[in-house]
Order: C-alpha cells, then sequence, then structure tokens
C-alpha cells in the first residue's frame, strides 16, 4: 500500500536550469499545493507541513534556482526569472488550480508567480516577508538599536565581499539567524542545521543564494510593476509575532488590496518549523479544505 506521507525527490531540467523538487501526497492525487521556501533554507523547511498535507493533498516543494540540490547558474536570480522557473515547473507536471505558499524570498517569488500566471495560480499564501518594492521591506532596513533590524539585506547585497566573510564560517553565520530571528529556537536542532549548512557549502551555494539578495532592487521593481495590477485571487499573509508581525500583511495588501491575515503567536521567523500545524491549516483554507 502507497504511504501518502512518503516523500519522492525528483529532478528535471525547466526554463534552462535543473531543479530539485520533494513531492508527496494522497495514492488518488489531491488538489496541488506549491511550497517555496526562503533563504537559507531549501524544500527541507517544509519537512512538517508535509507530514501534514500529504494525506489530501499533492505537495510540491522545489528547491529554487541556486538553493539546495537545483542548479546554479551565473544568472537569473531576480523574482521574474525564478517565478519562471517554478510556472515551468507546475505546466511540466500538469499542475492546475495551485495554492501556493512562499516564505522569506520564497514569498516574493511566489506572489511574481501568482501575478504572472493568474489562470494557474488560484490562491497564495504569504508567511514571514515584506515584499520588496512597496515601501516596508525598505522601512525595515534601517538600523534600530541593538542591531534588531533587517540589516542582513543591504549587506548581502553588496556584490563579492559577502561570500568573501561568509565563506568557511557558515555554520555559526546561519546559527545566528535560525537562533536571532526565532521564537522558539529549538524548532531547528542541529541535525536540521546540519541539513542547510550542507545545502550553503556545496559548490555554487553560497553565491547563487547571495545573488538573490544582490537583485534586490531588480524584483523589488518587477513587484512594484506587478502591483498596478492587484491580485483578485484568494491571498492571505502573516508575519511571526516575534519577527516582522503585522509588516507582513501591510505589505501585501498593496499589491493584494483585499488580502486577509495578521500575526502568528508563538513564533518568529521560521513558520514552517516553528508553527507548521498553522501553516498547513492556512494551505487548507485557502485551499478551501476545511
Amino acid at each position: 500500500m502507497t504511504n501518502p506521507h512518503a516523500i519522492e525527490h525528483h529532478t528535471v531540467q525547466v526554463n534552462g536550469v535543473k531543479l530539485h523538487y520533494a513531492k508527496a501526497g494522497h495514492a488518488t492525487g489531491g488538489p496541488a499545493v506549491m511550497l517555496l521556501h526562503g533563504w537559507p533554507q531549501t524544500w527541507y523547511e517544509w519537512r512538517h507541513v508535509i507530514d501534514r498535507l500529504a494525506g489530501d493533498f499533492t505537495v510540491i516543494a522545489p528547491d529554487i534556482r541556486g538553493f539546495g540540490y537545483s542548479g546554479k547558474p551565473p544568472s537569473g536570480y531576480d523574482a521574474q526569472s525564478i517565478a519562471g522557473d517554478l510556472e515551468a515547473l507546475a505546466v511540466h507536471l500538469g499542475l492546475s488550480d495551485v495554492t501556493v505558499i512562499g516564505h522569506d524570498w520564497g514569498a516574493v517569488f511566489g506572489y511574481v508567480f501568482a501575478a504572472s500566471a493568474r489562470k494557474l495560480v488560484t490562491a497564495l499564501g504569504i508567511v514571514e516577508m515584506a515584499l520588496p518594492g512597496v515601501g516596508i521591506m525598505e522601512g525595515a532596513m534601517a538600523p534600530q538599536p541593538g542591531g534588531n533590524f533587517l540589516w542582513h539585506m543591504g549587506f548581502q547585497s553588496v556584490p563579492e565581499l559577502p561570500e568573501l566573510l561568509i565563506a568557511g564560517k557558515e555554520r555559526p553565520y546561519l546559527r545566528w539567524f535560525f537562533e536571532h530571528f526565532a521564537y522558539d529556537p529549538s524548532a531547528i536542532g542541529a541535525a536540521d542545521l546540519d541539513e542547510y549548512v550542507a545545502a550553503i557549502t556545496q559548490v555554487g551555494a553560497l553565491r547563487a543564494g547571495l545573488a538573490v539578495y544582490q537583485d534586490f532592487f531588480v524584483s523589488a521593481k518587477q513587484v512594484e510593476a506587478h502591483a498596478r495590477t492587484p491580485l483578485t485571487i484568494p491571498v492571505r499573509a502573516f508575519g511571526g509575532a516575534s519577527c516582522l508581525g503585522p509588516l507582513t500583511l501591510t505589505s501585501v495588501q498593496a499589491v493584494a488590496p483585499k488580502a486577509e491575515g495578521g500575526v502568528i503567536e508563538r513564533c518568529g521567523h521560521w513558520a514552517g518549523e516553528e508553527r507548521p500545524d498553522f501553516v498547513a491549516d492556512l494551505v487548507r483554507q485557502l485551499a478551501k479544505r476545511g
């Protein structure tokens, strides 16, 4: 008998790049859900959410271009290019009526995917990200006492220097983010940190992940352009109470005025690992399955 919670791993060539993706789902199929990770993570951030959804949905969790076990080409790290990867993957897999959930940069890519493929993406969830290009993220990058601001957004957008300084120190660097931006630092344990360090220390991975930040202003302009035609599909946006809080919904309402959402209590930035039940419920609400 097929185990509905078994995760399969696949690799496919689409849109000129090799994409690795994890897939799980009910033996007889189910509504399509695409889960999009952020930096410095991979499909693995969704492992607990996948376990909660696989009995009812067809769940696809790709490693975004440049991350995990996907290809790491020299360019194409702006939101529109990555949205093109996601659309090509969905078409390749024969998906339709897709519910997309994006976290961190995956939320930006998910929004641009939804805005570009309006007949394909039928619901969108944004978790713990302020979309660039609408003024909210830019404000959160301003210095604050105690270093409690999104300093890394600017630092990692500088060409060449961040890679030089981070290389060889990936583990303590990532650990700082996983601990500092969490409500529950134990949600990402030592073995989980091992997973993320192994991914970011692959050849080209650090460079590729930083390239997303170096394309910040390109992606911001793309978001700004798409915002001129507001999304009309169901959109929900939530920030963690210990991190972005209400800023996530505020930024998303600039591109989807009817978006609903708010704040995830007892949660920092890493919602898929800190509050997987909440995220799974968000998927079910968006897909109208209870």
